[in-house]
């Protein structure tokens, strides 16, 4: 193997596999999951499902009992709405912390744990979907370039400079994203990124919205909801 790929099921993340893909060859590219005890499931099997339209072997990994103490409002373990407008509206009443749907370091702990991953599988460079709309504001501090740069400098220096953390997308927002991924023709159709489960996307909370404009700003419909 040469790549792992941090894969949730989303646009982000999927665009990486793709990256990895054509980069490296299905058969030299891994794609690893994690659950982090979020309230559904629907992205992990999102995940499945393109982990297996792009024929690469796949890895779930169990973190929820680390984050058993938080109080995000992702998380299956608390009583907290998840908001239902945009992040923009969320920031403005953070006073500047992370917005309530951030999960205490989560990519930092997914890094750390898909190094060993990587490590033990021969792979030397890591893929994750951190891009500059996420990190805004302060919104998701462990999507930032800064976070980036040193969780990177970081891994290479503890795998003994075998191991690179790649984020694609660290300086580009997300509807420069899907461009990427509609050129590569990732099968947005199968992604899910929405907070709450269920049939269908809520359409309204913050990750939704930024979905919604991604796809509009690039002059097409979001294939999952036709």
């Amino acid at each position: 193997m040469k790549a792992l790929v941090l894969l949730s099921g989303g646009i982000d993340s999927s665009t990486c596999l793709a990256i990895a893909v054509k980069k490296y060859g299905a058969q030299e590219v891994m794609a690893l999951s994690v659950g982090y005890g979020q309230k559904h499931s629907c992205e992990i099997q999102a995940a499945r499902n393109i982990a297996g339209y792009y024929n690469v072997v796949h890895k779930e990994l169990d973190l929820s009992k680390l984050f058993e103490g938080s109080d995000c409002s992702l998380l299956s373990s608390s009583e907290n709405e998840i908001p239902k407008e945009s992040y923009e509206e969320q920031l403005k009443k953070t006073d500047g912390a992370p917005v309530s749907t951030y999960v205490p370091f989560r990519n930092g702990l997914f890094l750390s744990s898909a190094a060993s991953i990587a490590l033990s599988n021969g792979c030397s460079e890591i893929y994750y979907g951190a891009h500059s709309d996420d990190a805004a504001g302060n919104a998701y501090p462990d999507c930032s370039k800064d976070f980036n740069d040193a969780i990177n400098s970081a891994i290479y220096i503890g795998s003994g400079n075998a191991l690179r953390v790649t984020a694609p997308f660290i300086g580009m927002n997300k509807a420069q994203v899907v461009k990427m991924g509609l050129e590569l023709k990732v099968p947005y159709e199968m992604t899910w990124s929405c907070y709450e489960g269920g049939d269908q996307p809520c359409g309204v909370c913050g990750t939704c919205r930024d979905r919604a404009k991604a796809f509009e700003a690039n002059g097409v419909s979001d294939p999952a909801l036709q």
